[in-house]
């Protein structure tokens, strides 16, 4: 129970410990320092490709945009944490801080997830429906669908924040690697068990409902490959699906680890806690641009295309060039 002396204007920042019991600090920060670098590195030049091309201003390419812009956003909130404890040796974070990082990182959590579903959605439409594809997903429905997920998530981690926010808080001490939901209710001065019915809930929503309905997704799209008799088209479609596949794995996998970890009675100790929280934050992040900048072909030509130096001339400017030069 909380003692009632205690509220929340008691604590006005948090120690980060989580990294405490670590013999080597600095070493593991200059990895989590190269990572994030390599996914900021990543996912800008995804973003700028595609934002600067207008021949990619489409429906896949903007789902490709949505989910850069969101790794982005979520990694930078937990690594930066982290690169300040590990490299430069500041583990006090101020309160609001912690909560503002804390609702970013739930954020960018659940708007991933998202995000995957939507991607997931218009490779079905695609390769199911081809004929009406580009009647049903258009640019401007695309950003409908992505503008009523970021509201539902926005949402849903403005209520993990405000239960946060309203616990009252004894001791500055956060014994995780950086400020997430669950750490924070670990630090109140409050039983945490019923405290932890919600966040449950609410992540159990993308692993019972959105990921068995993208993998639905993949398996009804498996069955349409193998009913392709060109063998070009076949090899398109596998490889434009096996891109979204690895996302997914390195997405979810972590998660559903952690999940079955738990209900079969393993118990984790910290580091084992911590090291699944860390992986989980920042490979799929890492993957992502890796995996569109390499298997995705326009936007892997237009790439090497920048590589190469090679000069792009609009189709007007190249009739007019022929023309002159004939």
């Amino acid at each position: 129970m909380a003692n009632e002396n205690y509220t929340v204007n008691n604590v006005d920042s948090f120690i980060i410990t989580g990294f405490d019991h670590l013999q080597n600090k600095k070493l593991l920060g200059f990895l989590i320092l190269i990572t994030y670098m390599l996914i900021l590195l990543g996912n800008s030049i995804n973003l700028c490709i595609i934002l600067t091309d207008r021949r990619l201003h489409k429906p896949m390419y903007i789902l490709i945009c949505n989910l850069a812009a969101i790794d982005i956003m979520y990694t930078s909130t937990c690594s930066t944490t982290m690169i300040s404890v590990l490299l430069a040796e500041i583990k006090t974070v101020s309160y609001y801080s912690c909560i503002s990082r804390m609702f970013i990182y739930h954020l960018g959590d659940f708007t991933v997830c998202m995000a995957l579903t939507l991607m997931a959605l218009d490779r079905l439409l695609a390769i199911r429906l081809p004929l009406r594809y580009h009647s049903i997903v258009t640019n401007s429905r695309t950003f409908l669908l992505i503008f009523l997920t970021w509201l539902i998530t926005i949402t849903i981690a403005g209520v993990l924040t405000s239960v946060a926010d309203n616990l009252p808080y004894c001791q500055p001490v956060i014994r995780y690697v950086f400020c997430d939901q669950p750490s924070m209710i670990r630090a109140a001065c409050v039983n945490p068990e019923p405290y932890f019915f919600l966040p449950v809930m609410l992540g159990l929503w993308p692993m019972c409902g959105q990921f068995p309905f993208i993998i639905c997704s993949y398996a009804v799209l498996a069955y349409s490959v193998t009913k392709l008799s060109n063998n070009s088209s076949r090899k398109q479609m596998i490889n434009t699906c096996l891109s979204h596949l690895i996302v997914l794995i390195s997405f979810f996998v972590p998660k559903l680890v952690s999940i079955l970890l738990t209900r079969i009675g393993v118990v984790l100790n910290l580091t084992e806690r911590n090291g699944i929280l860390i992986v989980s934050s920042l490979v799929p992040a890492l993957i992502n641009p890796t995996v569109y900048c390499t298997r995705t072909k326009a936007i892997r030509k237009r790439l090497a295309d920048i590589f190469l130096h090679k000069k792009i001339v609009p189709n007007h400017l190249k009739s007019i060039s022929i023309a002159i030069s004939s």
